[in-house]
C-alpha cells in the first residue's frame, strides 16, 4: 500500500489512477497533513452485457471441430446432387448452347 500527500497526489493523480488501473498498484492511500484520508482502489470489473435479440438462441461452435462438424454432410449434397443431368454439360451440349447463343447475337 502507497501513501501520498494531498499535494503529491493532485499533481499525478493520472499517474496514480494508471498505476492502480494496471495492477502496478493494489491500492493507494492519499493523506492529509499526515493522516490517511481517501484510498484508490480500482472498481470490480462490469460482466460484459450481450445485446441482440437472438440472444441464447443459437449455438456458437467454440471448437474448430464444432464449425466444421456439419460439412460432410454439405459435401455429400453437393457431390452426389442430380440437380444436373450427367449428359447435360457434355461438349456437344455446351457447343450447341454456344452456337445457339452466337445465332442469336447476328455472328455465323
Amino acid at each position: 500500500m502507497r501513501v501520498v500527500n494531498m499535494l503529491n497526489a493532485k499533481s499525478n493523480l493520472s499517474k496514480l489512477v494508471d498505476a492502480v488501473e494496471s495492477g502496478a498498484e493494489r491500492e493507494i492511500v492519499i493523506a492529509r497533513a499526515g493522516r490517511p484520508a481517501v484510498r484508490i482502489v480500482p472498481l470490480a470489473a462490469k460482466k460484459p452485457v450481450r445485446i441482440g435479440i437472438a440472444d441464447g438462441r443459437y449455438k456458437v461452435p467454440q471448437t474448430l471441430e464444432e464449425f466444421d462438424a456439419g460439412n460432410a454432410e454439405i459435401a455429400e449434397l453437393f457431390e452426389n446432387s442430380k440437380i444436373f443431368p450427367d449428359d447435360m454439360l457434355s461438349e456437344a451440349h455446351i457447343g450447341k448452347i454456344l452456337k445457339d447463343a452466337v445465332r442469336r447475337h447476328g455472328g455465323k
